[in-house]
This record gives structure tokens, C-alpha cells and sequence, in this order.
């Protein structure tokens, strides 16, 4: 299959506390460095012709000014996490703009809890300038988003089933501990991977750092780089020094063209 070229931007890189974390002041949280300061974890996928965004995190007003996004074809989400999903309302800029609904990719599982989180806007009588939403039905199945080919990768988020997404060679896992071997046959061949770490110590849910680059030695991927990130980690210069050969933090802004 052939794949069109892609730019991926990281629209925020930080757990679901972000970082700064509020009323924090350990060194992280107190750093000058830019680059220790994430928002929620999301990314921009575009093409030539298509923009999409990997989950609508509470942050998602201001990650589409910063990257001045004017134009967003769809919206794929991972899982019903408030971190991942609270921003979805200002999509409703979006539908004025472009003059149409938003096509959102989602499983049923995260489907039902967006109608939870904004009833609004499925109500049978709807108030004006509610978001405008099309539910496109999701699985394990690829699909399509304009000219994007998308293989969703199930992987486990403690006993919660998250959809990680391969865009041709680079591949985006967030908030997973563990990931089947049968999955994992869908990342290798990857050139790029984005992988959830948290911290150094062991998580209930999330992949620790020691962890991630197990699972990063195994699949033989050339390079790699860590999101959703919290403070307890570490500050982004002391950390990357410390990263095997081929992997690195993530970092807001980045972008990625492959």
C-alpha cells in the first residue's frame, strides 16, 4: 500500500494533570524550559489534502491556535478519558467555518460517553451553535480519513481497551500498560513510534519508562518518542540524556514529517 506523506505535530505531550501540574513546585513543575511545559497529550496528523486530530484533549481551544489549524477534517479518538474528550465542544468553530459537521472517529464505547459528556448536542431540539458531531463507527478494522489509511491497534489501558493508531509508518499508542502480541505485529515496520510514559516508577495503567524501552527493544522501530508525560518523570533535558540510542521525549511543538 502506498501512503501519502505526512506532518505530525505534537499538540501536547503531558498527562492528564499536565505539567505544570497545578500547585506544584518540584523542579518540573518550576522549570524556565519550554520544553517541560505539556499540555494534554494529542497530535495533528495532515496530508497534502486531509488534517486530522488524535483526540480533543481540555487543552484543544488553544492547540489549535497555537498551531493555527484552520481547517479540520475529522477528529479520532483513542478512549472516553475526560483528558482525551473534554475539549470536543469547540469543534463548534469548526462546523462554522467549514459549514458542515464534524466527522468524529470513535469506538462505541467512547461514542457513548461523549453523549454522556454533552448531551447538548444530541438533544432532539438543539440550541444554536451546539457542536456538530457525525459518529463514524470505529473497531480494530482500518479505514480511511480522506486520503489518510488509519489501523487501529488495540491495546490495554489497565483493564480498558484503548485504540492506538498507525498512519502508514509512524504509529501513536497513548495511555496503554500493555499491548497483545497479535497487536503488536500491526507497529512493527514502523519508522516512527509514540509511546506512552509516565514515570520512571511502576504504574497501575500507564507504561513506566523502564518498561517503554523493553517494549521498544522488542519491536525494533528506529526511532521512538515518549508522550504523555508527567512531571514525575523528570525535566525534559536531564531524561533525554539519559534515553537509549534512537529514542527521545516528545515535546510540544514538535512536528515529524514522514
Amino acid at each position: 500500500m502506498s501512503y501519502p506523506s505526512l506532518k505530525i505535530t505534537f499538540l501536547g505531550t503531558g498527562t492528564s494533570s499536565g505539567v505544570p501540574m497545578i500547585g506544584c513546585s518540584c523542579e518540573v513543575c518550576s522549570s524556565t524550559d519550554k520544553k517541560d511545559k505539556r499540555l494534554r497529550s494529542s497530535i495533528l496528523v495532515q496530508s497534502a489534502t486531509t488534517t486530522l486530530v488524535v483526540d480533543t484533549t481540555p487543552d484543544f481551544r488553544y492547540q489549535m491556535l497555537r498551531a493555527d489549524v484552520k481547517k479540520l477534517d475529522a477528529i479520532i479518538f483513542t478512549h472516553p478519558h475526560k483528558d482525551h474528550i473534554a475539549g470536543l465542544d469547540d469543534v463548534r468553530a469548526y462546523n462554522y467555518f467549514m459549514q458542515k459537521p464534524m466527522d468524529v472517529f470513535a469506538n462505541e464505547m467512547t461514542q457513548e460517553s461523549i453523549v454522556r459528556e454533552f448531551p447538548y448536542a444530541f438533544a432532539a431540539i438543539k440550541y444554536p451553535g451546539i457542536p456538530e458531531i457525525n459518529f463514524k463507527t470505529i473497531s480494530t478494522e482500518p479505514f480511511v480519513v480522506g486520503d489518510i489509511p488509519v489501523t487501529p491497534i488495540l491495546v490495554w489501558h489497565l483493564k480498558m481497551p484503548v485504540l492506538g493508531f498507525r498512519f502508514g509508518k509512524f504509529t501513536y499508542i497513548t495511555d496503554a500498560n500493555r499491548i497483545d502480541e497479535s497487536e503488536k505485529e500491526k507497529i512493527k515496520g514502523s519508522e516512527i513510534f509514540v509511546l506512552n510514559v509516565l514515570r520512571i516508577e511502576k504504574h497501575i495503567s500507564h507504561f513506566n519508562l523502564p518498561d517503554a524501552i523493553e517494549l521498544v527493544n522488542e519491536l525494533q522501530i528506529p526511532q521512538t518518542y515518549f508522550t504523555h508525560i508527567s512531571h514525575q518523570l523528570g525535566k525534559h533535558e536531564a531524561v533525554n540524556a539519559i534515553l537509549p540510542p534512537g529514542t527521545a521525549l516528545a515535546f510540544d511543538g514538535l512536528q515529524i514529517s514522514i
